[in-house]
């Protein structure tokens, strides 16, 4: 399943998936994975990418 709410969070912080994937240290390409829903990240990486957005984990990775 995509992950909407992560990308929607990304643009509103005006970051581009290359500026987040440096500020949380881990490939561009992982965000986008992501993003997409095709790699499931583990927690710590959620959290690192929740504080460089300013969102908690439900915020971004919480199934409605």
């Amino acid at each position: 399943m995509k992950n909407i709410k992560l990308k929607m969070a990304r643009v509103a912080k005006d970051l581009s998936q290359e500026e987040l994937a440096r500020i949380v240290g881990v490939s561009r390409q992982t965000i986008s994975l992501i993003e997409s829903g095709k790699y499931n990240p583990s927690l710590s990486l959620c959290v690192a990418i929740c504080r460089a957005l300013s969102k908690t984990l439900n915020d971004l990775f919480w199934e409605d």
